[in-house]
């Protein structure tokens, strides 16, 4: 199964304070032991919501709203796309993580969608597409 692993903003983070050398290198030996392990497929950090920006979809239209954005605990500073046998095993690999943040640090852990999960809505049709636009998406990079 796949999880996303989202790390919530801190105040720090939304202020655009850069981890210290001590956590970059933490850090960095966590992503090691991810990758040694097959369990890392991707993951980054990510700017401050104030050079972020939101669009939101409404009555047919859209608006786009600037960053920075309130309640950053409600934000996300970075994440790890991860590839485990199940919520047990993703659990138990992000308690062994260095407090992303500091002190006080939080990390959500959510299933990614699998094709099987949308059962018969996923048309063989439907499904083949998705696999083509996977691969062309992967040609183009």
């Amino acid at each position: 199964m796949r999880v996303m692993v989202l790390v919530k903003a801190s105040a720090d983070t939304e202020a655009g304070v850069l981890p210290s050398e001590e956590m970059l290198t933490a850090m960095g030996r966590y992503n090691e032991e991810l990758v040694k392990s097959g369990v890392l497929l991707a993951g980054e950090g990510l700017h401050p919501s104030s050079k972020g920006a939101r669009v939101r979809f409404s009555n047919g239209g859209t608006t786009v709203i600037d960053g920075p954005f309130t309640e950053a605990k409600e934000l996300i500073a970075g994440f790890w796309l991860w590839q485990v046998a199940s919520m047990e095993e993703a659990i138990e690999w992000a308690r062994r993580c260095p407090s992303p943040t500091g002190a006080e640090s939080e990390i959500e852990i959510r299933p990614v969608f699998e094709p099987d999960d949308f059962g018969p809505a996923l048309t063989p049709e439907l499904r083949e597409n998705e696999e083509r636009l996977r691969a062309q998406s992967a040609e183009n990079r």
